[in-house]
C-alpha cells in the first residue's frame, strides 16, 4: 500500500510516497481503510523535527483520520467491518491503510462525509476542549481568537458563536478576516496594521476581553494579556509564530488573570471518556450544519508535499486535507 514517508528530519520536500507493509490488526486494534486524512500546522514541525514529539523514523504525518473499518482482531466489539469511524492516531494517518486501537475509534454520525469528519479532531477538538474545558467560556463573555482564519482559529470562532459568545477575529490580512466573519465573527482586528491590545480595548469599550484563544505566540500574547478583563483567561494553543512568548507575570497580577495551557493531545489520554464525548457533540453539530469544518482543499496523497505547504506557508483558511 502507499504512504507518505519522512524518513529524515527537515524540509517538507523530503517527504516522499512509497509503498510500505499492510498492516495487520493486533490485539484489540482495527484496520482502517483512510478514506481522508486531516493535516495540521503541527505535522509541519514534526516533518521538522521541531515538535515536542519525535516519531522514530520513518513515519507518516497526519494525526486525524476518517475512513471504513476493514477488519478487526479477535474480541473486539467496540468496531466491526463496514462501520464509517474516525480517529485521532498522533501520527502516522498519511497512508492507504492504518492499525489503530478499536477503543479508540468514534463512529461517524450519519450526514457527516469523510472529509469534514476528518478536519473535526484536531481543530474543533482543540478548540472545544479549549474554550469548554479550559476557560469555561460563558454566554455573553467576549472572545478574541486570534488566527482566526486558520484551522484551530475558525473552529474557535464558530464554536464561540455557538456557545453564545461575542467573537473579536484577529488574523493578518483583510481577507482572512472578511473569511471569518462569514464564519460568524462579530468584530474584527487585523493585527499588521492595528495595534492588538488597542484594538482589542477599543472594541471592548475599555473594558477588555474575556478570554483570548491564542495559537499564534510570538508578540502578540503579550499584547492580548494586556487587553484581558479582569478576572480574563489567556488560552495557550500553540505558535504558530515560530516564538515562544515570555510573559511579565506582573500582568496576571494586575488583571487577576489566569494563563491557561491547552494540550489537547494529552488531555484525549488522560481522560478518553470525555474526549468522545466532546468529540461525538463536536460530530453531531457538525453533521446538522452548525459547524462548517471547512475544507480548504482537499488533494491526494501524492501530493502531500504541496498540501504541507499550504500550512507552512499560511495559506490555508480552514482545513487541509489528504485524500488516500
Amino acid at each position: 500500500m502507499k504512504a507518505v514517508l519522512c524518513t529524515q528530519y527537515g524540509p517538507l520536500d523530503a517527504l516522499a510516497l512509497a509503498d510500505v507493509p499492510e498492516p495487520a490488526a493486533g490485539p484489540g486494534e482495527a484496520v482502517v481503510a483512510v478514506k481522508a486524512v486531516g493535516l495540521n500546522f503541527f505535522d509541519t514541525l514534526l516533518v521538522a523535527g521541531q515538535y515536542q514529539v519525535k516519531p522514530e523514523l520513518p513515519f507518516s504525518p497526519g494525526a486525524e483520520f476518517a475512513g471504513v473499518v476493514e477488519s478487526v482482531a479477535a474480541g473486539v466489539t467496540a468496531v466491526k467491518p463496514g462501520d464509517r469511524v474516525m480517529g485521532y492516531a498522533n501520527y502516522g494517518a498519511a497512508r492507504e491503510r492504518i492499525a489503530v486501537s478499536a477503543d479508540t475509534l468514534i463512529p461517524m454520525p450519519a450526514g457527516l462525509d469523510f472529509d469534514r469528519a476528518a478536519g473535526l479532531l484536531v481543530t474543533y477538538g482543540t478548540s472545544y476542549y479549549a474554550l469548554k474545558d479550559r476557560a469555561g467560556l460563558q454566554p455573553g463573555e467576549t472572545l478574541a481568537v486570534l488566527g482566526a482564519a486558520g484551522g484551530v482559529g475558525l473552529a474557535a470562532v464558530e464554536l464561540g458563536k455557538l456557545m453564545g459568545a461575542r467573537v473579536i477575529a484577529c488574523a493578518s490580512s483583510d481577507d482572512k478576516l472578511a473569511f471569518a466573519r462569514r464564519h460568524g465573527a462579530d468584530e474584527t482586528v487585523n493585527y499588521t496594521n492595528a495595534n492588538l491590545r488597542d484594538a482589542l480595548r477599543a472594541r471592548t469599550q475599555g473594558r477588555g476581553v474575556d478570554v483570548v484563544f491564542d495559537p499564534v505566540g510570538g508578540s502578540f500574547t503579550e499584547a492580548a494579556v494586556r487587553a484581558l478583563n479582569w478576572g480574563g483567561r489567556l488560552l495557550v494553543v500553540g505558535f504558530a509564530a515560530g516564538e515562544i512568548p515570555r510573559l511579565p507575570l506582573n500582568l496576571t497580577l494586575l488583571k487577576s488573570c489566569d494563563v491557561r495551557g491547552v494540550f489537547w493531545g494529552a488531555w484525549t489520554r488522560r481522560e478518553p471518556s470525555a474526549h468522545r464525548a466532546n468529540t461525538q457533540a463536536l460530530a453531531a453539530w457538525c453533521a446538522q450544519g452548525r459547524l462548517s469544518v471547512h475544507v480548504h482543499a482537499a488533494l491526494p496523497l501524492a501530493e502531500a508535499v504541496r498540501a504541507l505547504h499550504l500550512l507552512a506557508d499560511r495559506q490555508a483558511m480552514g482545513k487541509v486535507v489528504l485524500r488516500p
